[in-house]
């Protein structure tokens, strides 16, 4: 896309300022490229909204020469709430699912309140059109022995098998998302206070607590480490999770290996890692720990989005009483129908 500076200087804001991860400030520049290239054909399609130039630049007389074409940039600045409508419409008849037009939504809403703050519009036209309203899709988890045939399948006895334990063992014993794990260095576990430390989202930091299992997992994974590092100078000394190749892993690796794993395990191989985490938060209010905590842990910043695991705790619940007393689950079914 080209004339699109200021969609540049906003994929800068988010990468160097808000410290945005840079999977997320790539799929943030494809949304308003995107949009770019709608505002592109909608211009080309009405015809260019400038009036056509004499050769002197004034609009009196015949045209002898015709404005040149808007550029992007130009374009966008010259969005308001119908054109806004108009793209929702556009991604409506192009079937995009919910989910996806109000996360490109988002993206707009984003971009032009940048656009408010650094003087280059007065209004942001985004902040008066509706977020599509949302279907409920609860979150994914494993139960109690799904995580343990899944935590017990790499092979411990080399490094890389050591290291894919200890990272699966992280991830569910702490519920940080993968972004968060492969950011960890080794100066972030506190093995005395079994807690680590966690860079979130937005520059966001917390501390989350660790069990013993997956601190002993890591304590195993680092002696393999530190050995290969002894004899392999480029080795990253501060990383805690490396490649074979002794950088820092990527998410996409964690998911390629999590990947391998399940298959192992005869688990479904549409499991992600971030599936761990959902079942970390399901597990923990089972176990009993209240809404408040469990979102300080995750590092929810609404608790209205923690809020979607209670749904699961309660179905499962229901599902256990259900199976426990199926004449009395019936019973009340039926008063239910009769009540209707």
């Amino acid at each position: 896309m080209e004339d699109n500076l200021i969609v540049q200087e906003f994929l800068n804001y988010l990468n160097f300022e808000k410290r945005f991860s840079e999977h997320t400030a790539k799929c943030y520049g494809a949304d308003l490229r995107q949009f770019g290239e709608f505002l592109v054909h909608r211009s080309d399609d009405s015809g260019s909204d400038a009036e056509p130039l004499s050769m002197d630049g004034h609009h009196d007389g015949p045209a002898t020469a015709v404005a040149t074409r808007p550029t992007i940039d130009q374009l966008l600045l010259r969005v308001d709430v119908n054109t806004v409508r108009s793209y929702l419409s556009f991604l409506n008849e192009k079937q995009y699912n919910k989910a996806t037009i109000a996360r490109k939504l988002a993206t707009l809403r984003s971009f032009y309140k940048f656009m408010v703050k650094r003087n280059k519009l007065s209004a942001n036209p985004v902040m008066s059109v509706r977020t599509p309203k949302q279907d409920k899709k609860l979150p994914r988890f494993l139960e109690y022995e799904e995580v343990k045939r899944l935590l017990d399948t790499p092979p411990t006895n080399s490094w890389l098998g050591a290291r894919d334990g200890a990272i699966m063992e992280t991830l569910y014993s702490t519920g940080i998302r993968v972004s968060e794990l492969v950011a960890l260095n080794m100066s972030d576990v506190d093995f005395l206070g079994e807690v680590v430390h966690v860079r979130g989202k937005g520059k966001k930091e917390r501390i989350a607590p660790i069990g013993s299992s997956a601190l002993q997992a890591i304590q195993h994974y680092m002696e393999f480490r530190n050995k290969r590092a002894q004899s392999n100078s480029n080795f990253d000394p501060k990383v805690l999770f490396v490649n074979k190749h002794g950088r820092r892993l990527s998410t996409r690796s964690v998911r390629r290996k999590m990947d391998k794993y399940l298959k192992i395990a005869g688990l479904d191989p549409s499991i992600s890692p971030h599936t761990l985490r959902h079942s970390f938060a399901t597990h923990m209010l089972n176990s009993g720990a209240d809404l408040r905590s469990v979102q300080e842990l995750l590092g929810h910043q609404s608790l209205s989005t923690t809020q979607i695991y209670t749904h699961l705790t309660t179905g499962r619940l229901k599902e256990v009483y259900e199976k426990a007393h199926p004449r009395q689950a019936d019973q009340q079914d039926g008063e239910k129908t009769d009540n209707t």
